[in-house]
């Protein structure tokens, strides 16, 4: 049995998107395979494996208690194999609670699951993790994640859709509107790796100290959302960018990644997702990429590449 799940970039509404704004996302070309084998032992095997086919997360657990025996853990991420096995129990248990026939047997599975992307892009290794179980368990992948964790769900609305989409959270479900979404001007859009990950745990931290602040600006967002959207040449792209960068630092209290990084550059530049890492989208052309490289972001991938 195989369930797969497509990662995620979030264009337009970060931090927003998390009280109700309309964000533009978008579902990626990458994203994370589980596959399924039945054995006749009662236990859960479970292996992690990268996009080069590395395994680095082992573990057990006994069924049907999901009681976890044993985990190994071989990568450069932050956690320890503890916490990323206590972290998966908590998924399994979740989705258990939500169908209570789901590892609820006397056989058992062997589960490998594998990136199509390396680990520190960002492309949402745990929103795939999380939508792929909720397939497996037949649950609804919402209530797993919000009952596992938190966040505005996007991620897992780009899991399973193979479209653009407009996402917004209206009393508190999510609202999902597939849209087209490839501009006329796409080959002048690039997605550059910042080198390094974001956690968006962090982000959403950070913009919940100014979050009454904000709440009065999802209007303009919103706004933005629709001109980014239906924007019909780069030069009006730009100065929806420009905008939507503005108010965005403005709430965090913190520099664009342009003013930070790339105040030279001759395009221009937008976060997406948490500020601080993962991918960027930069507007520009043929000189793009050198410009990038120059400075040491060699990962850099024209839209048509990156975009599903």
């Amino acid at each position: 049995m195989r369930h797969y799940s497509n990662g995620k970039l979030l264009l337009t509404g970060e931090y927003l998107v998390l009280d109700g704004a309309e964000a533009l996302a978008i579902p990626t070309k990458f994203g994370q395979d589980l596959v399924v084998k039945t054995i006749n032992e009662p236990e859960l095997i479970w292996g992690s494996f990268t996009h080069e086919n590395t395994c680095w997360f082992e573990a057990s657990f006994s069924l049907p208690k999901l009681r976890l025996t044993s985990a190994t853990f071989t990568s450069d991420k932050e956690g320890s194999s503890e916490f990323i096995a206590e972290t998966l129990q908590t998924i399994l248990q979740e989705a258990r609670k939500l169908n209570p026939d789901f590892l609820n047997t006397n056989n058992g599975y062997v589960v490998k699951t594998q990136l199509t992307f390396p680990q520190d892009w960002g492309l949402g290794s745990s929103s795939t993790l999380i939508n792929n179980i909720a397939s497996w368990a037949q649950v609804n992948p919402y209530t797993l994640l919000w009952n596992a964790f938190s966040g505005s769900g996007y991620d897992i609305a780009c899991a399973k859709h193979t479209t653009p989409i407009i996402y917004h959270l209206e009393n508190n479900q999510p609202s999902i509107t597939p849209v087209n979404y490839k501009p006329i001007f796409s080959n002048q859009i690039y997605f550059v790796h910042l080198n390094q990950k974001q956690n968006s745990r962090d982000g959403i931290a950070q913009y919940k100290k100014y979050r009454n602040d904000a709440l009065s600006l999802i209007p303009e967002i919103n706004q933005l959302t629709q001109e980014f959207l239906s924007a019909n040449t780069i030069e009006s792209l730009n100065n929806v960018i420009i905008e939507h960068e503005q108010i965005i630092g403005t709430i965090i209290k913190q520099q664009t990644v342009k003013e930070q990084l790339f105040s030279d550059y001759f395009g221009e530049i937008k976060s997406l997702g948490a500020w601080g890492g993962d991918f960027i989208l930069a507007t520009g052309n043929e000189n793009t990429p050198d410009y990038f490289r120059k400075k040491g972001f060699t990962t850099l991938l024209p839209f048509n590449e990156m975009v599903l």
